[in-house]
């Protein structure tokens, strides 16, 4: 089975998700908006971690059905569910092959801020197709491939109107890396560098046909943590469904 590379940090980034207002307050709406009404939708949660946006779609409505590798991540979102029940089920399982999820199961799949943890993304698209229902959607968050490659870094410009700018080198380069930053998640457990066509051509060739695409800019909260937002779409968001 693939090594839970989240396993040994549960706790801290449990803390993580809840001091860091991107996700509550950028990647929250965008994937809101595009899932949009959930009530009696069946929906899995891919690599759920502690459960956040589980219980999001829960509160909307939603049949959850959570999956992640990493048990001390699913104790946590377990402990949650005790404490609000929403009717959520937590199973441990690889996403490259969707353990234990039945086929033809779900309307809807959310992988959020994962993919980017999973080695095999075709394989995992396979499985994805495997558990939904024909027609079924999918929608998923990742840091942005054209604009967070591996050696990435802000930088200012002078004498221009928008001074703020990023710099990218590596793009083609794709890896696994982890970061520098010790503040981060991707300098403990990494992240696997793709180009946008690598995940574009993935959906094609897996049955998915894009419907829609968000490169979301940031809060009031997230602008003053990360000036370069208001630039540079540090995020992308992506709806795709199963063809016909």
């Amino acid at each position: 089975m693939t090594q839970a590379s989240y396993n040994d940090i549960a706790q801290w980034y449990d803390q993580f998700l809840r001091e860091r207002p991107v996700y509550t307050e950028v990647i929250l709406p965008s994937l809101l908006t595009l899932v949009g009404e959930v009530k009696g939708e069946v929906i899995c949660d891919l690599a759920c971690g502690q459960g956040w946006v589980a219980r999001e779609l829960a509160r909307r409505g939603a049949q959850v059905t959570g999956l992640d590798l990493a048990p001390n991540l699913l104790a946590l979102a377990q402990r949650y569910e005790e404490q609000e029940p929403l009717g959520i089920e937590y199973t441990q399982g690889d996403a490259e092959r969707a353990d234990g999820l039945s086929d033809h199961r779900f309307t809807g799949c959310v992988c959020i801020m994962a993919l980017i943890n999973i080695a095999d993304l075709r394989a995992t698209f396979q499985s994805i197709r495997r558990i939904l229902k024909p027609g079924g959607w999918l929608v998923f968050a990742i840091p942005h491939p054209c604009f967070e490659t591996p050696h990435a870094q802000w930088t200012t410009l002078p004498d221009i109107e928008h001074p703020l700018g990023r710099i990218v080198t590596g793009y083609f380069d794709e890896r696994q890396w982890f970061s520098s930053n010790p503040n981060g998640v991707r300098s403990r457990v990494g992240d696997h560098h793709r180009m946008l066509s690598t995940y574009l051509n993935l959906l094609a060739t897996t049955d998915f046909v894009l419907e829609r695409v968000f490169e979301p800019g940031p809060s009031s909260r997230q602008a003053e943590l990360v000036p370069g937002n208001r630039e540079v779409p540090t995020l992308l968001l992506i709806r795709a469904r199963l063809s016909n």
